[in-house]
């Protein structure tokens, strides 16, 4: 059995940080970032993350290091600290990129009035994810524990994500977890679902 001795930490706001946790978000995310900000995309998440105030800052980010190296990340805040996010560190960071992003977000509207309207009560998992390698070994596990521990710290009474529709292996696993589907988008009979929203009381 792998030995994985795995620790904890939270992100600090270093380049090569940022860099590591814009691949690893783009990984959870099948690559929208990329499709939403272009090929400098990376760059653009890591420089944001450097600042505080934000969905995608270093705040908000915990790394899994496994023999001092990252192996994995988890992307979590509070319904409350989500309503109190600006999306300006994000706008700076993408420079001339940014109405590419306005223009993918004018065309995906109904999905971001839903990202954006946290309840309170929740704890929100935006972003998870494992190297190739070590996927299947637990580290997973590890970080759905310490991210349920931490919504419970926090005071929140339910966990959610969002999950790729297409994604069943992911879908299989929060259920393992106890958690359920609660809603669909889009939520119309005619288009196929993208997206499945998932929750679990804490």
């Amino acid at each position: 059995m792998m030995d994985l001795a795995v620790t904890l930490r939270p992100a600090r706001p270093e380049p090569g940080e940022g860099l590591l946790f814009a691949r690893y978000l783009d990984e959870a995310a099948e690559g929208f970032f990329g499709f939403m900000l272009g090929s400098n995309s990376k760059n653009i998440i890591a420089a944001a993350y450097l600042e505080p105030g934000h969905a995608l800052s270093y705040e908000h980010v915990l790394f899994a290091e496994r023999d001092g190296v990252v192996v994995g990340m988890t992307l979590a805040y509070t319904g409350t600290q989500q309503h109190g996010f600006s999306d300006e560190p994000l706008k700076r960071a993408a420079g001339r990129t940014v109405l590419r992003m306005k223009l993918i977000r004018f065309f995906l509207a109904p999905l971001w009035r839903i990202l954006e309207k946290i309840p309170e009560a929740d704890f929100y998992l935006q972003g998870i994810a494992v190297d190739a390698d070590l996927r299947g070994a637990g580290v997973g596990s590890i970080l759905m524990d310490d991210v349920e521990k931490r919504g419970r710290e926090a005071g929140a009474r339910r966990l959610a994500l969002d999950v790729s529709a297409k994604n069943m292996g992911a879908r299989r696993m929060y259920k393992r977890r106890g958690m359920i589907e609660s809603s669909e988008w889009p939520s119309s009979r005619l288009l196929p679902t993208l997206f499945v929203h998932m929750t679990k009381d804490l």
